[in-house]
């Protein structure tokens, strides 16, 4: 099992570096996986609906037709992924991981999520459909290695 290339969908907050520390420990680690994630350059994904379509009168239309565009990707990347790991983080509120956390529960694709322990309360109908809650990347870094290897580091 562990021969085998994991693909790992890593969505939510995009402001700060923990994509890239996840990132760096499975590389550490020499893990077999692939991460994928959606855009997460904020202007490209609220622009691309009017830059690719055509500016729209309402912000609602515009915000539609990029939602729409940048689901193409979310949804096809959930779908192939082997594991979700959603990031909460504490100053904005995050619709679209919410959204990307309840797709991956849906399909019965594993969920793990990363937040802050100031938002277990919030977070709890979302951490219960989460196979794993964790607080630091790393963490998630050492599920991925367990997980991929069956092996425990200690």
């Amino acid at each position: 099992m562990s021969e085998a290339i994991w693909t790992v969908y890593l969505s939510g907050e995009i402001h700060t570096d923990w994509r890239e520390q996840i990132i760096a420990a499975a590389k550490a680690k020499q893990l077999p996986v692939e991460f994928v994630s959606p855009v997460t350059v904020h202007t490209d994904s609220d622009d691309c609906g009017a830059v690719i379509l055509g500016e729209e009168d309402k912000p609602f239309w515009r915000d539609n037709k990029g939602a729409k565009i940048n689901a193409i990707r979310t949804r096809t990347l959930i779908e192939r992924s082997d594991i979700v790991v959603v990031r909460f983080g504490d100053k904005y509120r995050q619709w679209n991981a919410a959204f990307d956390a309840g797709y991956a529960a849906a399909l019965g694709t594993p969920l793990i999520t990363l937040r802050d322990n100031a938002l277990t309360h919030a977070m709890k109908e979302v951490d219960g459909a989460a196979l794993a809650t964790t607080t630091e990347p790393s963490q998630v870094a050492d599920i991925l290695g367990y997980v991929i290897t069956g092996h425990l580091n200690r």
